[in-house]
């Protein structure tokens, strides 16, 4: 393993502490006549800064590969996930927007789920999201989007046209963005001095606690602490005063950056600091025996499945999450052992899943006929999943978790 792969924070040694070994971009669901020849792979592995902290992925993807006009998430697709960003919008109406003609921006807006419930309350914005496919939908609620990716340079061109932002937010993007350099620049040049910079991602210590290492994808470049963020503020002109602990997608954390010294910081920020020194979250011994777990977890797996084909037990998949790639991929899950996985997106149903080549089926293939068991890719909705599908569970069906361990349950 090299130490000697430059941290893009601050360019310190990252020494890398697992390899996930040849993986497919997690959403390049394949067409059924594709050219698997053609399929790009890179190497996933993943790092720790011996310097600033901070967690990452030791190969850049190129993003363009990656977000683009047929990218096929949409925040919208959950309701839960709908209600936390309606929640978050209301709440900045009362607290951060409640000015005189209070303007934000969104970094990754998506469909607008969030924007949507400002941009209805009559409150100026703005949302940066660089997939045209989702962009389209977000403006066609009424959101004013600009489908380009953030940097220093868009920052400006935005502040040129419409003044400086009371809060610029981003939800499960930041973490995507390997030149962090710009986009804090970029904050920085928008923000006005009383103004906020809010964004929330996946959580290392959720991560490392669960062993939940399908959020470790191409997409997922940096996997924060309140430590390491804490750090990469400092280093370009912002301050962490605030950090709020977050359930939504296997655990998260919402930060609160604004320009240094402006703010007091929280006390949640200095206790979380504290718990994940006492953790000795960054440390490579913990993140080594996190590497651990995931290969108990690969084995488990495939043990599991391998033992129910022989049995001639039938086993689907549920939700063709980006994250499920890493699963299918680390274990070699293929249609021998899931025969098809069905997810409720249009945009992945016919195709095949990255990497292993499972055929993506639509809902009705799961209820028309139940399985004897169902994998379950989408665990970070499974309260809200296992409550739709009670028939399944009535009808005999068991669902194989894999986070934080291999079960049926």
């Amino acid at each position: 393993m090299s130490s000697t792969i430059p941290c893009r924070i601050c360019a310190g040694p990252v020494q890398e502490f697992f390899d996930f070994g040849r993986q497919p971009l997690s959403d390049a669901f394949l067409p059924v006549d594709a050219d698997f020849s053609q399929e790009f792979f890179f190497r996933l592995a993943v790092g720790v800064c011996g310097t600033c902290g901070m967690v990452q992925l030791t190969e850049e993807v190129p993003r363009d590969r990656m977000f683009h006009e047929d990218y096929p998430y949409f925040s919208s697709g959950s309701a839960y996930m709908r209600e936390h960003f309606e929640g978050l919008a209301k709440r900045l109406l009362t607290t951060e927007l409640s000015g005189e003609d209070p303007f934000v921006v969104e970094l990754g807006c998506n469909d607008g789920v969030m924007l949507g419930t400002l941009a209805d309350s009559g409150v100026r914005h703005l949302g940066v999201e660089p997939s045209a496919s989702v962009a389209a939908v977000a403006a066609a609620k009424g959101v004013r989007v600009r489908t380009s990716f953030f940097e220093e340079a868009t920052a400006r061109e935005i502040l040129a046209e419409d003044g400086r932002a009371d809060v610029i937010y981003a939800a499960n993007t930041l973490c995507h963005i390997p030149y962090m350099d710009s986009i804090l620049a970029g904050v920085r040049a928008l923000l006005k001095p009383t103004g906020v910079f809010v964004f929330e991602d996946p959580y290392l210590g959720d991560i490392v606690e669960r062993t939940s290492f399908d959020q470790i994808y191409d997409e997922h470049f940096f996997f924060f602490t309140a430590s390491s963020v804490r750090e990469m503020a400092a280093r370009n002109g912002l301050e962490l005063v605030d950090v709020e602990r977050l359930t939504v997608h296997g655990g998260e954390v919402r930060y609160t950056l604004a320009p240094a010294g402006e703010r007091q910081p929280s006390e949640a920020v200095a206790a979380l600091v504290a718990e994940e020194k006492e953790r000795k979250l960054s440390d490579l011994t913990t993140l080594r025996a996190f590497g651990e777990n995931v290969l108990k977890i690969r084995d488990d797996l495939t043990a599991l499945l391998t033992r129910l084909r022989a049995e001639g037990k039938s086993v689907v998949g549920y939700g063709a999450t980006a994250k499920s790639a890493t699963v299918t991929n680390l274990c070699g899950i293929g249609p021998e052992l899931v025969p098809f996985v069905c997810d409720t997106t249009p945009a992945k149903q016919g195709r095949l899943t990255p990497g292993t080549h499972i055929p993506v089926r639509t809902p009705d293939a799961f209820s028309g006929d139940y399985p004897d068991y169902a994998l379950l890719f989408a665990w970070n909705h499974a309260e809200e999943i296992m409550a739709n599908e009670q028939e399944f569970r009535a009808a005999g069906g068991k669902w194989i978790l894999y986070v934080p361990e291999v079960k049926v349950v």
